[in-house]
């Protein structure tokens, strides 16, 4: 599976932040209930590498990958984990290098131009906008889709139910990335039905039928 077709799996990609890898099954199995099953666990905590296992052991039917993957041990420990593909903030040579050697989707994150076409001087044309509503968000991707018209983007930073169907219905816009389908408070409280609902809401904007 190339970085295109994972993105068009469904509209939303989930960043997930756990502390706790144990509740990482029921959380995973909440949002493919929902209809989400590309699950994005960030490396920002000590669990994450332990939560990526338990998701690719014992929910299947999900995709999981690693997010905040920032250099190549980086890489190779999510690798290593079972990660399924990988996302990260930005793009430098070693990383790139280390991504174009592996078999998994990597999408690196650009904010500029000049970055989106570094990016796709590397090898990666489907590239995360980070932070998106930061850097411009969508006006940003409406300037970029003439002149770099072969691109296509998942935004991430800033995103949430309120602006996800805008940016979606972009056209070098794939899917969007955002955590707010799993907010601390209700994984907290372990309310997985919640996070179902969200996942189902999430699961059902619209988006153009992306082209490659």
């Amino acid at each position: 599976m190339d970085s295109f077709t994972l993105l068009t799996l469904g509209p939303v990609v989930p960043v997930i932040v756990l502390t706790d890898a144990g509740v990482a099954p029921e959380l995973g199995a909440a949002l493919v209930a929902g209809g989400i099953k590309v699950l994005e666990v960030t490396l920002r905590t000590k669990a994450a590498l332990a939560a990526i296992r338990r998701l690719r052991e014992e929910v299947p039917d999900a995709i999981v990958g690693a997010g905040t993957v920032r250099n190549r041990a980086h890489l190779e420990a999510a690798l290593e984990a079972g990660a399924q593909f990988a996302v990260s903030p930005g793009l430098t040579p070693e990383l790139a290098a280390a991504a174009r050697g592996t078999r998994v989707p990597f999408i690196p994150g650009v904010a500029t131009p000049s970055e989106a076409m570094r990016a796709e001087d590397e090898g990666f044309s489907v590239q995360k906008l980070f932070p998106a509503e930061s850097v411009g968000g969508i006006k940003l991707l409406q300037a970029m889709a003439s002149p770099l018209p072969e691109l296509r983007f998942c935004p991430t930073g800033g995103i949430h139910a309120g602006n996800a169907g805008a940016y979606l219905a972009l056209p070098n816009v794939l899917a969007v990335g955002g955590s707010w389908l799993t907010p601390e408070p209700l994984i907290a409280a372990r309310d997985w039905a919640a996070i179902t609902r969200l996942a189902a809401e999430a699961a059902a904007l619209r988006r153009n039928e992306p082209h490659a």
